[in-house]
């Protein structure tokens, strides 16, 4: 431990610790643009500038190290004038078009630019003009707005090992592009979405699907079904001033409804079914001594993941599709032929935490019905702005059940929204089918935010080996792990994005000093695991709803017409 002063007030704190990190301790707040926790650390906005007694000129403090006895000075004259020019210096390469940009109200820059009382026409300059990537099914690219913060790049490549974008000539040419100045959509981009969350102005933005959603709900042909992912009801919330962790299931029900759809339904029901045809598939591998370990399939980032970086893992994915793309061929085929509808007519939305399934609309496998599973992918944002523009008052909505008959999920469907969540639904019901009745439905061991996690469970009489990443840089550990025969598993769970759905591109873009101060993604969890720990109904092969749909529709996991529609193939895709 080191002792030193901060605006005079005495800090202690470990040797390794930066004067930011330091003046959180003694809860004093310093201002940054590049800096974020866990991903970005580089001292290159110089935002974050600080006076040290005895220094010859003014340092980061996100990367300066503290010392013993050292004394810091966070808001002298000098510090706030140089934050101020700094500012201003950003502004005079940024397009501010601030009306019309989607982080207007929510943009790190505007903030500051407001707290400092810059002028933003203080210096003039000639701005390079740059062509807007909007080809991706995904996400836009607008580096007129970009900062060179490099914090987009910084969680492709430090979070996600992939590296889909980086820094593209020198001085003042700089700026943010993919390899060759290609498109987003024509490298190795898996969709994930963690760079548009690490933006701190509009530089990346998604592509908004809002619009087709409101034409549906117009054409007085189409019968617009709404189903919304297990994790969003711990999350949209935060996106109308909400604690984060607030679950606001009812009263997004009752929002969605008032948009004008015909039916809101609990997408909660389809990780269920995804766990049904998931667990039958596992055992049938173990069984028969096919391909292992199988990896789970639900997170489209991680399958396009796959196919770009490691085809040859392709045999190990499940077949079976998303629970998003499963509720689509479960809407335009069971729900069609039973409520008279013809598919056509039939637009299907789904609210999700994630940016890559956007991508995962537009795949030629999952058209099993003669139409696209899924017209439209909303994520949590673009659901909030439409709840907004109607001018819903969200906060006073009162809470609303799902329609029948898709409004019943179990807890572990729930869990879904959280890394590990996925596997411990399967070992629920795969121990509970081999081993008789379980009655201990917990397995904390692949619970919690840690990257990568591993355990080892006995079922039906045979040790299972598991591994559960999160966040694609350590999925590629498990992978390459397991290619040099250094781990043996039987089932990893990968989700893309770190924490899995809870954290993914599409949820709400929160504050920096929220994000570099709270642990978000455990209390996004934790909403989830409350709810799956209230209900009784705790195992996705006991729900009634699924009883329903085998009993009337499919038959049996693994049948048949569940092949045809609940299961699907990947193809191997370039590595740019």
């Amino acid at each position: 431990m080191v002792n030193l002063k901060i605006n005079g007030i005495s800090v202690s704190v470990p040797e390794n610790y930066t004067i930011l990190q330091a003046a959180k301790e003694a809860g004093i707040y310093i201002p940054s643009l590049c800096y974020l926790k866990d991903v970005n650390c580089i001292g290159s906005c110089r935002v974050c500038v600080v006076e040290v007694k005895g220094a010859r000129s003014l340092v980061a403090s996100c990367v300066y190290p503290v010392s013993e006895g050292m004394e810091v000075y966070t808001n002298t004259p000098n510090v706030r004038a140089s934050r101020k020019t700094t500012i201003e210096l950003i502004l005079s390469t940024h397009s501010k078009k601030c009306l019309s940009c989607e982080r207007s109200d929510n943009c790190e820059l505007q903030r500051l630019s407001r707290e400092y009382s810059v002028d933003e026409d203080r210096f003039e300059t000639e701005n390079p003009q740059y062509d807007i990537d909007d080809v991706s099914p995904y996400v836009v690219r607008d580096n007129n707005k970009c900062i060179l913060c490099r914090r987009c790049t910084a969680a492709c490549k430090n979070l996600q090992g992939i590296g889909a974008i980086g820094e593209i000539a020198r001085g003042y040419d700089t700026h943010i592009g993919s390899p060759f100045e290609k498109s987003l959509n024509d490298v190795s981009c898996v969709g994930c979405g963690q760079c548009i969350v690490a933006c701190p102005v509009g530089a990346l933005r998604t592509k908004s699907s809002a619009e087709r959603v409101w034409d549906a709900i117009s054409d007085p042909e189409k019968t617009v079904l709404v189903y919304t992912a297990p994790s969003i009801r711990a999350t949209l919330g935060e996106a109308f001033g909400m604690p984060v962790g607030t679950n606001v299931e009812g009263k997004m029900v009752s929002a969605i409804r008032r948009l004008g759809v015909d039916s809101v339904f609990n997408m909660d029901v389809t990780a269920d079914l995804t766990i049904m045809e998931e667990a039958t598939e596992f055992l049938e591998r173990i069984k028969g001594d096919e391909v292992l370990p199988m990896f789970t399939s639900c997170c489209p980032g991680w399958v396009k993941y796959v196919e770009h970086h490691y085809p040859e893992f392709i045999p190990n994915l499940s077949s079976c599709k998303s629970p998003q793309a499963m509720f689509g061929a479960v809407l335009k085929t069971y729900y069609a032929q039973k409520n008279g509808i013809n598919p056509k007519d039939i637009f299907v939305v789904s609210v999700i935490p994630c940016t890559a399934k956007k991508f995962e609309c537009t795949r030629e496998e999952l058209t099993d019905s003669g139409y696209a599973d899924v017209d439209v992918s909303l994520t949590t944002r673009e659901l909030s702005q439409m709840i907004k523009s109607a001018g819903i008052d969200f906060e006073a909505l009162k809470d609303e059940e799902f329609d029948q008959p898709f409004e019943i999920a179990s807890g572990a469907g729930t869990i879904f929204g959280a890394t590990g969540g996925v596997m411990e639904a399967a070992l629920r019901t795969a121990a509970d089918i081999l081993d008789g009745e379980v009655k201990n439905l917990d397995f904390v061991e692949v619970r919690g935010t840690k990257g990568i996690k591993e355990a080892e469970y006995t079922v039906g009489g045979k040790t299972i080996k598991v591994a559960v990443a999160s966040g694609l840089k350590n999925a590629s550990k498990v992978l390459d792990d397991i290619k040099a025969g250094r781990k043996d598993y039987q089932f990893v769970e990968v989700m893309a994005c770190p924490g899995g759905c809870i954290n993914g591109g599409g949820q709400p873009v929160v504050s920096d000093a929220l994000r570099n101060n709270f642990d978000l993604k455990a209390e996004r969890a934790k909403a989830l695991y409350d709810v799956d720990a209230a209900v009784e109904l705790r195992m996705s092969h006991k729900s009634p709803v699924l009883k329903m749909l085998y009993d009337e529709f499919f038959d049996h996991a693994g049948s048949e017409k569940a092949h045809k529609l609940l299961h699907t193939s990947y193809v191997k895709r370039a590595k740019h």
